[in-house]
């Protein structure tokens, strides 16, 4: 969810993954959809575009960190069969902290801010006023309340050495 600290752990692990590329949801958001609405419909079309790109920066011989939500397991399953060696990893962390690190953060990735804020106040926010499907069999989770970023990227980097 927004604040569980996706973008912190995808910059440490790019930092681990020479050459990889890191793609932000909320980088490509604003291109494809500069006026977002963050419909179902808006997201449905976003989240398929960056599976694709995903998909086609890997089979250009790019490893690929996604930086997104992805709230519906049905885009992270898209993923799986699209995207060879795809690894979910699942940041978990309880909504109330999520909430109280997106107000404080200074570094937003790109992020907008006051997400939950505007969420409060009826626009559509993942945990919030719309669904977030925990993802049912994800490669690693990582407690992020209570898990460092370095011991997270840690546990992720002993499974891609695992699986090469």
């Amino acid at each position: 969810m927004p604040g569980s600290g996706k973008s912190t752990l995808s910059t440490a692990l790019k930092d681990r993954v020479p050459g990889a590329v890191v793609m932000r949801m909320d980088d490509l958001r604003r291109i494809v959809t500069p006026e977002p609405d963050y419909s179902d419909r808006e997201r449905e079309h976003v989240y398929r575009t960056i599976v694709y790109t995903a998909q086609t920066l890997y089979g250009l011989g790019h490893n690929v960190i996604i930086d997104a939500t992805g709230n519906r397991r049905a885009w992270r399953k898209l993923a799986r069969q699209l995207v060879p060696d795809f690894i979910e990893v699942y940041a978990k962390c309880p909504l109330e902290v999520c909430v109280e690190r997106e107000k404080a953060r200074t570094e937003r990735h790109g992020a907008p801010k006051g997400i939950y804020d505007k969420g409060g106040k009826g626009a559509p926010v993942p945990g919030v006023n719309v669904p977030y499907e925990e993802p049912e069999q994800p490669e690693v989770v990582i407690d992020t309340e209570k898990e460092t970023p370095e011991d997270g990227v840690e546990r992720i980097m002993q499974l891609i050495q695992k699986t090469t």
